[in-house]
C-alpha cells in the first residue's frame, strides 16, 4: 500500500479535506500534516513537513495543495531529495511521476475543479518512474 502525507495552506484547505477523505476511502494510509481549519498560514510552513516527511521515508509520496500550487511547490523543492512537481492536468501528472520520478505532486487549487483533482492524483499515483534515459536526466537535478 502507498503510503501518503498531504498538506495545504488556507486556499487548499477545502480541496485537500476533499482529497482526505477520497485517498481513504480508496483505501491509501493518509496522513493529513494540516492545516485543519481554514484559518490563514504560511505555505512554506505545511510544505516543508511534507517534504521532511517524503525525505525521511514515512511516507513514500506526497501531495501538497495551495491557491496556485507554486509557492507549495517552491518550498518543497528546496528539500534535496524531493522532486515536487506542480500539475493541473492528467498528462503532466503522469509525465512527472514516469519522466521526472516525482515524489510530491502539488495542485493549484483556485484553478482546478475537484474533479480534475481527483484524476490528477489519480493519474500520479498509478504513474512509475521509467527509469532509462530519464533516470540519467534525474540524477542532474540536485545541484553540484
Amino acid at each position: 500500500m502507498i503510503k501518503l502525507c498531504i498538506a495545504s495552506d488556507h486556499a487548499g484547505f477545502e480541496l485537500k479535506s476533499f482529497l482526505v477523505r477520497w485517498l481513504i476511502k480508496s483505501g491509501y494510509e493518509v496522513a493529513d500534516k494540516g492545516p485543519f481549519d481554514e484559518t490563514s498560514v504560511d505555505y512554506p510552513d505545511y510544505a516543508h513537513v511534507v517534504a521532511d516527511t517524503v525525505t525521511v521515508g514515512s511516507a513514500d509520496l506526497g501531495i501538497l495543495i495551495c491557491g496556485s500550487g507554486n509557492g507549495v511547490c517552491m518550498s518543497a523543492n528546496k528539500h534535496p531529495q524531493i522532486r515536487a512537481a506542480l500539475c493541473w492536468n492528467v498528462k503532466i501528472a503522469s509525465l512527472a511521476r514516469q519522466h521526472n520520478d516525482a515524489n510530491v505532486l502539488c495542485l493549484p487549487a483556485r484553478f482546478i475543479s475537484r474533479t480534475m483533482a481527483k484524476n490528477i492524483v489519480s493519474a500520479f499515483l498509478s504513474a512509475g518512474f521509467e527509469g532509462g534515459r530519464h533516470a540519467a536526466r534525474v540524477g542532474k537535478i540536485p545541484c553540484r
